[in-house]
């Protein structure tokens, strides 16, 4: 007998697989957890866990009463086995919310290595991440001046992610730096801390063409939480 933690992924990636093959088109509602039931031969645990991974990886969205839609036929967030920090704080029984501080267009220095990466004109999202209502992460992402058309409200409600994929900008990889920074009265007033450091990710994504297509800085105040990465075998 299989295992049912090898089952329900067996069951995610071969929805997953109809997904990306057009059996199940975006938009459209998955078949319901009987019919996946008998479908697959398995039970309600299996089918339930399938589509909790594949919520996930935000290919699909379940609503009570509604039944479950496909959000995507990109599998952009396959990058790594590792999960998400919020993910973690989530599941750990933390209360995260975040909110937009600032969305604007703007003009990098030569020197500066986000110019590097994205050149001289890129869009500039500042994020706070609260933990329990007390601010606790400081993200600023750069993007792609091709986001440019993007309306602050769809990035209040949608994922950074599943905005880039929508607007054709796939993630192969990424790659984050860690570093302990001294924070700036600016950083400590959003954080509204006293103390003195923080630590500070760099994340660098590489889309397909082969050129990077994010530059995101995220202070966290440690001493509120640590950073915490999860992995799973």
């Amino acid at each position: 007998m299989r295992r049912k933690s090898v089952l329900y992924l067996e069951v995610a990636e071969q929805i997953k697989a109809d997904i990306m093959n057009g059996t199940y088109p975006v938009g459209t509602l998955l078949p319901t957890e009987a019919e996946l039931e008998q479908l697959f031969d398995v039970s309600k645990i299996t089918v339930r866990r399938a589509i909790e991974l594949l919520s996930s990886e935000e290919l699909v969205e379940k609503k009570s009463g509604k039944g479950t839609t496909v959000l995507s036929n990109r599998p952009y967030n396959k990058l790594s086995k590792a999960g998400t920090f919020t993910e973690y704080l989530n599941d750990s029984g933390q209360k995260v919310a975040k909110k937009i501080l600032n969305l604007e267009e703007v003009t990098l220095l030569s020197d500066s290595p986000i110019y590097a990466c994205l050149g001289e004109k890129a869009i500039k999202v500042s994020r706070l991440y609260t933990l329990d209502d007390q601010p606790y992460i400081y993200f600023n992402y750069y993007l792609p001046i091709t986001m440019a058309d993007v309306p602050l409200e769809d990035f209040e409600k949608e994922s950074l992610y599943r905005l880039m994929d929508q607007h054709g900008i796939e993630i192969i990889k990424f790659e984050d730096s860690f570093q302990t920074v001294e924070l700036t009265e600016e950083e400590q007033g959003i954080l509204t801390t006293s103390e003195k450091n923080g630590l500070k990710r760099i994340r660098k994504s590489l889309g397909l063409s082969g050129k990077y297509v994010e530059f995101s800085e995220a202070i966290y105040n440690t001493a509120l939480y640590p950073y915490v990465i999860e992995y799973e075998s």
